[in-house]
């Protein structure tokens, strides 16, 4: 009787485990994927996206080649040489020299700016008012040139010319706005108490000066005569036409070769 209970009972704990066996559902071997299967497939999804990430890799890498080929500009060869200088990068520019300081030229000479300035224009003396503005400019009066043609002179004028041939020596003298040489030299020379004769000479529309100091023309030659020079030039016009500007240096020289022996013979030319 034991026997058999115990039977019984070995029999219903394998039925308990066969009821537990089918209610928990087959091992995960018999679910229809085993876990071989498994692994290969995630082998196989990592190479076929390794393989896309290749393929995108090489065609990006196609991409930038044929990107390059576009911008690289062509070999110069024989059949492209025509196109040449029609689009060609600028050229590389030196870099800029540092500057230095140099030494300054130098100027042109007195005698070269005499030649070289504006000479003034004649103006005619009915048109300009003489105003009480002063200034002040430097005249002279002078006649060494005879000393050098002593033969030539006048026997009657031997005493007139002073031994260094200066009959007024250089002096910084006054004159009013609007006034020109002409008038200068009439008032110094009354001044200083040298004779002075002069002409009106409408056709010129000047005063011409005849004699200074009782020097006259022809007294030394059939050339000679005054002459006037301002700031080292000869005007080719009446002293009454020169108008005076501040600080002008007006010399009255006498000649006896027609100007050639006291570097007035280009008055002649101009």
């Amino acid at each position: 009787m034991k026997g058999w209970k115990k039977g019984l009972a070995a029999l219903a704990v394998v039925c308990l485990l066969a009821a537990a066996f089918f209610m928990g559902g087959p091992a995960p071997n018999r679910q229809g994927v085993s876990v071989q299967e498994t692994k290969q497939e995630a082998v196989q999804a990592e190479e076929e996206t390794s393989q896309e990430t290749k393929e995108a890799a090489k065609e990006a890498e196609s991409l930038a080649q044929a990107a390059k080929e576009e911008t690289t500009p062509d070999p110069v060869t024989p059949e492209n040489t025509s196109n040449l200088g029609e689009e060609t990068a600028p050229a590389e520019q030196e870099p800029a020299k540092p500057q230095t300081a140099s030494a300054p030229e130098p100027g042109p000479t007195a005698e070269e700016s005499s030649e070289t300035e504006e000479k003034p224009l004649p103006v005619n003396a009915g048109e300009v008012t003489v105003t009480d503005e002063a200034h002040t400019c430097t005249l002279s009066v002078r006649c060494d040139s005879i000393l050098d043609h002593w033969d030539w002179l006048d026997a009657q004028k031997t005493d007139l010319v002073p031994e260094d041939g200066v009959l007024f020596a250089a002096t910084e003298v006054t004159f009013y706005e609007g006034e020109t040489v002409f008038h200068v030299l009439q008032r110094e020379m009354k001044r200083a108490g040298i004779h002075m004769e002069y002409e009106d000479t409408p056709l010129y529309q000047s005063a011409y000066i005849e004699g200074v100091g009782n020097l006259y023309e022809f007294d030394c030659g059939e050339l000679s005569g005054w002459m006037y020079r301002v700031n080292g030039w000869y005007p080719n016009y009446g002293c009454s036409r020169y108008l005076l500007q501040e600080g002008d240096v007006v010399e009255w020289i006498y000649t006896c070769e027609l100007g050639e022996d006291i570097g007035g013979s280009n008055r002649l030319e101009e």
